[in-house]
């Protein structure tokens, strides 16, 4: 879908409106989307509900005035992201079950949280699917992973992809992958922000003053990434292109050979991979 084409999507309900359910809001209302119904959200305060008073599209709820702001949000709603801490999500489900409309379809944007927990806490005619998006998500830019649960329809899952896809990038994968996506699409925008707080000091130890050197890394990082998205070259296909035989940048990469990137990535994303099934048993 491109990002000029129209998007209509049903009543949805946003039940955590922090900073990742606030990021999917954002590319909720962008003009080229109609949610038929409108938007309802719940976060706890009143002061962050009173955010959405100028915003026609959007019913907000506070947790802490209204005891039934949740069940009142997802009354009527087609769609439901639950995107509070996942410690909260078995509460917070028992609380709504109820509540929901016959045929809702509720996405689990919780992480850890399993289709098989949800699924064990709502009641049988609700639509289950697990979702993961990452921070990039701010700017349009997220990569989602999202994945059936066992009541699912391929319908209800063309109704949840298209929802993200007002935030970026949708793949659709088994549950079981789930977990290792989001060690690298998930935790991908901590690894590449390292990168450049690493590369960023290098520069300061060379001799430039702090701001020379977010501006040579930042703007680096930022043009190489343009690049990738324009070209239709491979990434390993650019860097042969920057790296002259005998040159300055093929004796660095050289070195960084050396420290065996790629199986230092192994270590991390599986490190991360064996957190995430941790967090899932309950630990």
């Amino acid at each position: 879908m491109t990002q000029t084409e129209t998007i209509n999507l049903p009543t949805i309900a946003i039940l955590g409106a922090g900073s990742m359910g606030r990021a999917i809001l954002s590319g909720l209302l962008a003009p080229r989307v109609t949610v038929s119904g409108g938007i309802r959200v719940t976060n706890r305060s009143v002061e962050r509900a009173a955010e959405f008073d100028d915003e026609s599209r959007v019913t907000a709820y506070a947790t802490a005035t209204d005891a039934d702001a949740n069940r009142t949000a997802v009354a009527g709603a087609k769609v439901v992201l639950v995107a509070v801490k996942p410690y909260m999500v078995p509460d917070l489900l028992a609380e709504i079950r109820d509540a929901l409309e016959p045929g809702a379809i509720v996405v689990s944007v919780a992480a850890g949280v399993t289709v098989a927990t949800f699924e064990g806490l709502l009641p049988a005619e609700i639509s289950v699917l697990r979702s993961m998006p990452n921070t990039p998500a701010i700017v349009g830019r997220a990569v989602t992973g999202l994945s059936a649960g066992t009541r699912s329809t391929p319908d209800d899952m063309a109704v949840v992809a298209e929802l993200f896809s007002t935030v970026g990038t949708v793949l659709e994968v088994p549950e079981s992958q789930l977990d290792a996506l989001s060690t690298i699409s998930g935790s991908g925008p901590a690894y590449v922000f390292f990168l450049i707080e690493q590369l960023t000091l290098t520069a300061i130890d060379k001799g430039f003053t702090p701001e020379q050197a977010a501006t040579m890394v930042n703007t680096t990082f930022l043009g190489a990434a343009e690049l990738l998205a324009a070209s239709e070259s491979t990434p390993a296909e650019l860097r042969r292109q920057v790296t002259s035989p005998g040159g300055t940048t093929a004796e660095a990469v050289a070195v960084l050979e050396t420290g065996q990137v790629k199986e230092l990535f192994d270590t991390a994303t599986d490190a991360a991979l064996a957190r995430a099934r941790r967090m899932a048993a309950g630990d």
